[in-house]
């Protein structure tokens, strides 16, 4: 019950939902966009009675920890963005800044129910110089947009 607790005593505290009960993901920021007319969709009868909406998409993992880096040295890591709908949906990589030393590698173009590969590149770099102590932390949100959302791939790396 969201009223009482494990112990059958009243919550003082309420009760967080996590998001996916919300009905909403983690790292996304949905767009208020009307729906496209001519947009690639199914309309078979075994779709016709869903009430939910089938689109999106996931990052498989969520988020990007890359540990500590060598100055000067180039590392990937690959990250999946799947389709989770059943309509074909498009998307693009909104690139990093350069001083952050990242790049995504991706082929463009419609994902019709499976996946992408994105390989995130980083060029381990200093920028603050001296009094940093010898490392320095690398964080920034990778925005992918897609036709439904905003989401956001967090990367991490410290520079030593």
């Amino acid at each position: 019950s969201l009223l009482v607790n494990a112990a059958g005593q009243p919550r003082k505290e309420k009760v967080k939902l996590p998001s996916s009960l919300q009905g909403r993901k983690p790292n996304s920021i949905p767009n208020n966009k009307t729906e496209d007319p001519v947009a690639g969709k199914i309309n078979t009868s075994s779709l016709a009675t869903r009430q939910q909406h089938l689109s999106g998409f996931h990052l498989i993992p969520p988020r990007v920890t890359l540990g500590v880096l060598k100055e000067g040295c180039t590392y990937a890591a690959t990250v999946i963005l799947k389709n989770a709908g059943v309509n074909f949906s498009r998307f693009r990589v909104k690139q990093p800044p350069l001083h952050t030393g990242l790049r995504v590698m991706y082929a463009p173009g419609p994902v019709a129910g499976l996946q992408v590969e994105l390989e995130i590149q980083i060029f381990a770099m200093v920028i603050g110089g001296e009094g940093t102590g010898g490392l320095e932390e690398i964080s920034h949100d990778i925005e992918i947009l897609t036709e439904t959302e905003t989401l956001l791939l967090p990367v991490r790396a410290n520079i030593l």
